[in-house]
């Protein structure tokens, strides 16, 4: 009788142990729809609701759907090509505005989702761009000036995957949700109602409970073999230094621009807001059944370190600050059937040829300032707060330029992200940089009392409209909103007939169903930027650099009578012209 209640009492707390962890909510992999002119993402924003905490209300969070996919936190994993031309069709459905920035992505300036491509609610965007980028785990999120922390909290963003030839050579895991898994690590607190704390109630930098896709207390079962991790710190301002609960050593392969050249061999790894790695964990040895756990180890770390304070409240504060906790539980399973199970790590990656100090012809310095009186003065970049209508920098076309930014403050680190290109960090002032940042990378954390430099070329896209530029900035979401960010554009020579073109233009035919087509009235003029208003003034498409001569797709409207604004390539004049949507 004993020994029966003693089975009992091991499989009820079995039991109890596995009701412990939620199943990891893998996003779902969007390969878009493919036509004569590429392919297309037809991506939703929305609020949403989902029941993150045990009892209690549900937390109204955000998330992005496509058309098969309802979602409640996060949104699809977009799959692509690179040599793809991909169309995006993003619907606000928000109800206030936001903006999508494809974090990691070359593109023209206009796509680039920074705060000035905002997208009103009820308006559709649409950017496109051909892929430029070698294969890499990118991601998008919004970048609404003075909204970023808000919007990031409630969950808007998602993964991009590009793909090329390279990779696709390489016997890497690569089946996604099988063996080829994202993870994006960002952790909540919650107010007593089961809301976000998030401005403008809450300036707290920390959550309390951890998240992995949006999923608390995350457990997954991965085949017996080589699987591939790709992590994302997708947090509002904390620090994870990763590993695993046994030491096991994991071999790095890529980072923020794709592949290293040869992999890294690693037991701890930081990765600070933004950054991405992409991870080879062997469980080949492992017994199907048994488990082991991805982990942070944030105790003890440096007093710069996101997270390492030792208060659990205030507006720094947090229940994990300063400890080791645990991330995902990985239970083992057997080898997969769905491909062939990798066995061994290659031992080359990538070709990759960076630029050196030696290749630039400019060399620019960028101070981080402010932060003093406990944050009563903002951070900014060289004593210069954000500003909207200010263009700090100017970049010529193809330019290879080195850049040192210095944090000498004291104050605080920072997780310093550049749009438009990846670069070659080359010099730490603190130490040799690590092997695992010598890939192309986009985004670095800065410690206090540190400089790093890198060296970046500013190629294939060039904008002289102030209204539409690139960003420097810290991803801390709340620095950034607080006025953490600079503006540059990249410029090239204008032609000599900017000023005497014609821009007048007709339509056709008007009243229009399907597609409405333009007829430049002057052959040298070309199409910069395309606004659809109704006659009150509210914007609902917004067409950057549009394929326009194939015609306007005005299915996304209503019945009713619009204006279109045509803003001309060369000069940034308008034209505005009235239609009719049948």
């Amino acid at each position: 009788m004993k020994k029966l209640y003693f089975s009992l009492f091991l499989l009820a707390n079995a039991t109890l142990l596995q009701a412990q962890y939620n199943t990891l909510t893998i996003p779902e992999a969007y390969y878009g729809t493919s036509g004569a002119d590429g392919v297309t993402f037809n991506l939703t924003i929305k609020d949403t609701l989902k029941q993150l905490r045990p009892t209690g209300n549900t937390t109204v969070t955000g998330s992005i759907s496509s058309p098969n996919l309802k979602t409640n936190f996060w949104g699809p994993t977009l799959i692509m090509n690179k040599n793809d031309v991909v169309h995006l069709n993003v619907t606000n459905h928000l109800n206030e505005e936001t903006t999508v920035h494809w974090h990691g992505m070359h593109l023209p300036a206009v796509m680039d989702g920074g705060p000035h491509q905002v997208i009103p609610a009820g308006t559709v965007w649409q950017p496109y761009w051909t892929v430029l980028n070698q294969a890499a785990t990118l991601w998008y999120h919004p970048h609404l000036h003075e909204m970023t922390q808000t919007q990031i909290t409630k969950g808007v963003g998602g993964f991009i995957i590009v793909k090329d030839p390279q990779e696709t050579a390489l016997n890497l895991p690569r089946t996604y949700g099988v063996d080829d898994i994202v993870l994006a690590l960002t952790s909540r607190g919650y107010t007593t109602a089961n809301q976000f704390n998030a401005p403008p109630a809450s300036t707290r930098a920390y959550g309390d409970y951890m998240l992995v896709n949006g999923t608390p207390s995350p457990q997954i079962s991965l085949p017996k073999q080589y699987v591939r991790l790709r992590i994302l710190n997708a947090e509002i301002e904390r620090g994870y230094n990763l590993g695993f609960s046994d030491n096991r050593t994991f071999y790095i392969i890529g980072n923020d621009g794709g592949l290293l050249n040869a992999p890294v061999a690693a037991t701890r790894i930081k990765l600070m807001v933004g950054e991405r790695v992409e991870i080879l964990v062997n469980l080949g040895a492992d017994a199907v059944g048994s488990s082991f756990d991805l982990k942070a180890y944030n105790s003890g770390q440096s007093n710069s370190f996101p997270g390492g304070e030792p208060q659990q409240g205030g507006q720094f504060g947090s229940l994990l600050n300063n400890i080791d906790f645990n991330i995902l539980r990985i239970n083992v399973a057997s080898t997969t059937t769905a491909s062939i199970p990798v066995t061994a790590v290659p031992s080359a990656l990538a070709t990759n040829t960076y630029w050196t100090a030696a290749d630039a012809t400019v060399n620019r310095t960028l101070a981080i300032t402010g932060g003093q009186n406990g944050g009563a003065i903002p951070f900014s970049f060289d004593n210069t707060v954000f500003d909207l209508n200010t263009i700090n920098k100017t970049v010529n076309l193809n330019a290879i330029e080195k850049w040192t930014v210095t944090n000498t403050n004291g104050v605080f680190g920072h997780s310093f992200h550049l749009h438009d290109v990846e670069f070659k960090i080359i010099s730490r002032s603190t130490g040799a940089v690590g092997a695992y940042e010598s890939g192309w990378k986009d985004t670095f954390f800065i410690s206090k009392n540190e400089s790093v430099t890198f060296v970046a070329k500013f190629d294939d896209f060039a904008d002289s409209d102030v209204n539409h530029p690139y960003m420097y900035h810290c991803h801390f979401a709340n620095h950034e909103d607080e006025g953490m960010m600079g503006q540059f554009i990249v410029t090239a020579p204008l032609s000599n007939n900017q000023n005497t073109l014609n821009t007048d233009f007709s339509l056709f035919p008007n009243p229009a169903s399907e597609k409405l087509y333009i007829n430049l009235k002057d052959t040298d003029a070309e199409i910069y930027y395309i606004t659809i208003t109704t006659l009150e003034g509210r914007i609902a498409m917004l067409l950057p650099q549009p394929q326009w001569k194939n015609g306007v797709d005005i299915s996304y409207l209503s019945t009713g009578t619009y204006l279109i604004k045509i803003m001309d390539m060369k000069t940034k004049s308008i034209t505005t012209k009235k239609f009719i949507k049948k």
